[in-house]
């Protein structure tokens, strides 16, 4: 994941952005010949993503759950993330595959979620953690001053609940 920058941190977005959830879930257990192969389409699938950035895939992570995986996903734009969707050369294997051996049998399950965020509509915090999620996807800054609560972040107005510790002094 990355090296461990002691410290509280946010990040930064340079304009409105999108956050695309995508995920499967094994019902059936024991329908190995059903879910295997739509996680192993997830691979090719961020192989493609990471190697063609321009397309608009800024960055993404991979959680894992007992009965599925889940992909958060950061996208410059609904139009490019849709565009992807439809014209990826993997996504669509992935897809017709998914609906000729799955369809709505039940075995597997699959979802997606997408948010469209507004610039200046989100805010995060990253303490004494290596860069990652939003803060990856687009720029690791100190939330200390006017970031230095969730309020502040959103522009918004609010003292410190509890005094906040400063941050160490990186050494390159």
């Amino acid at each position: 994941m990355g090296k461990v920058i002691p410290g509280r941190y946010t990040a930064q977005m340079d304009g409105s952005f999108v956050v695309f959830m995508i995920g499967m879930r094994v019902n059936r257990l024991w329908a190995i010949h059903k879910w295997l192969p739509v996680f192993r389409a997830m691979g090719p699938m961020m192989r493609e993503l990471y190697t063609n950035r321009e397309i608009g895939f800024l960055d993404g992570s991979v959680h894992l759950s007992w009965r599925g995986v889940s992909l958060i996903q950061y996208w410059r734009s609904f139009e490019e993330l849709e565009h992807y969707a439809r014209h990826g050369d993997n996504h669509l294997k992935a897809w017709k595959n998914f609906n000729r051996s799955i369809g709505t049998d039940g075995t597997v399950g699959i979802y997606h979620e997408t948010y469209m965020v507004q610039q200046g509509q989100h805010e995060s915090v990253y303490n004494n953690m290596p860069i990652f999620g939003l803060a990856k996807a687009g720029h690791h800054i100190p939330a200390t001053g006017r970031k230095e609560t969730a309020s502040r972040r959103l522009g918004r107005d609010s003292e410190p609940a509890v005094p906040t510790p400063p941050n160490p002094v990186q050494r390159g």
